[in-house]
């Protein structure tokens, strides 16, 4: 028993000691971390630090006290004093002295002391860094591969459908026609002189001989009579074109109720037939006219001639949506000099014109206001 208790108590002993050299053995300061590069070879581990001196075991606890012998017995054969120690298996004799009780466990010695702790032991050094491996050459370049063959140019795309043209302002108010002068009164035709009577033709008589020449008469010569009417000149008086050119002039839309501008003259016969404005048209003579026009327009409408700011309902012409022209013609005869002609978007109707530029192609588009006297 007491062999056994002192086994156990070297075994505590000793793990205590193990354990504490555990946590007191802590490991080598760590050095200076160099600048970061690859990783260096793992430096050789240091050596483990000495194990510390096992304590000293604690003393033996106190020995509990032996218990009393029992009696001596009686030998029966010889009556002679019995010692005590007949326990062998083969005997039983009568006069075997009963054994004392255990006495009781004596108390455990107190805990020995620890012994001290080993030294930590010395780091081992920290291992080199490794050097940093030189950097690897640059390859070669390559040859440049050969330009390879242009491909052929795509053909010419289609040309896009023109965009739609924005629509034109309205065009401004036409300034008022500055009053006509009065044409001044025709000078009266002189009187023609009476023709003589004829006389009445004689006889052929035969031809005389040549006479001298004559001296020349004194008498005056006669005046000159008055210069006659001006006859017809074949069914025309007088004619006049008057033009305009998009892009450019009719910029603006024209609004129901406001006049086509035809700003630009082209060929005429005089100053009968003249423009006012650039969309106003004098007729100085009371008589009748053939008058034509042509305008190309974006949208489906009506073209009217006035006179004197009367709408002429018989001179109206207009077109659904479509790709023409409107075209008018139409005689118009006046019953007062200086009469004003125009060709206008007829009051009431829905929509402003747009005069199309460029119309089918890349030129500017003209519009014609022809008039032409012919009575």
């Amino acid at each position: 028993m007491r062999s056994r208790n002192k086994t156990m108590l070297t075994l505590i002993a000793l793990l205590t000691v193990i354990s504490l050299l555990s946590s007191a053995c802590s490991a080598g300061t760590t050095g200076t971390a160099g600048t970061t590069g690859p990783t260096g070879v793992t430096g050789v581990a240091g050596p483990a630090g000495p194990t510390g001196a096992t304590g000293e075991p604690g003393p033996a606890g106190i020995a509990g006290p032996q218990g009393l012998p029992g009696a001596d017995g009686v030998n029966a054969s010889d009556n002679s004093s019995g010692s005590g120690d007949f326990s062998g298996p083969d005997y039983s004799g009568p006069n075997e002295g009963v054994a004392g009780p255990t006495g009781p466990r004596g108390p455990a010695g107190s805990k020995g002391a620890t012994g001290p702790t080993g030294p930590a032991g010395v780091a081992g050094p920290m291992g080199v860094t490794g050097a940093v491996g030189p950097a690897g050459l640059t390859g070669i370049t390559g040859p440049t591969g050969t330009i390879g063959p242009s491909g052929t140019t795509g053909g010419t795309g289609s040309t896009g459908p023109t965009g739609v043209i924005g629509s034109t302002g309205p065009t401004g108010s036409s300034g008022a026609t500055g009053t006509t002068g009065a044409t001044g009164a025709t000078g009266p035709t002189g009187a023609t002189g009476d023709t003589g009577p004829a006389g009445d033709i004689g006889p052929t008589g035969p031809t005389g001989a040549t006479g001298a020449t004559g001296a020349t008469g004194a008498g005056t010569t006669g005046p000159t009579g008055a210069t006659g009417p001006t006859g017809d000149a074949g069914g025309v008086l007088g004619y006049a074109d008057f033009f305009a050119l998009m892009p450019g002039d009719n910029f603006a839309t024209v609004a129901p109720g406001a006049d086509v501008s035809f700003p630009q003259d082209g060929p005429t016969s005089g100053i009968a037939i003249t423009s006012t404005s650039a969309s106003t048209f004098q007729l100085s003579a009371i008589g009748t006219y053939q008058v034509y026009f042509q305008v190309s327009v974006q949208e489906a409408g009506q073209l009217v001639l006035t006179l004197n700011g009367l709408e002429l309902a018989y001179t109206v012409a207009g077109r659904a949506i479509g790709s023409s022209q409107i075209v008018g013609m139409a005689l118009v005869s006046t019953a007062s000099v200086n009469s004003i002609l125009t060709v206008q978007n007829p009051t009431g109707n829905p929509v402003a014109l747009t005069i199309t530029p460029l119309a089918g192609g890349t030129h500017s588009v003209s519009a014609h206001l022809i008039v032409i006297r012919i009575a």
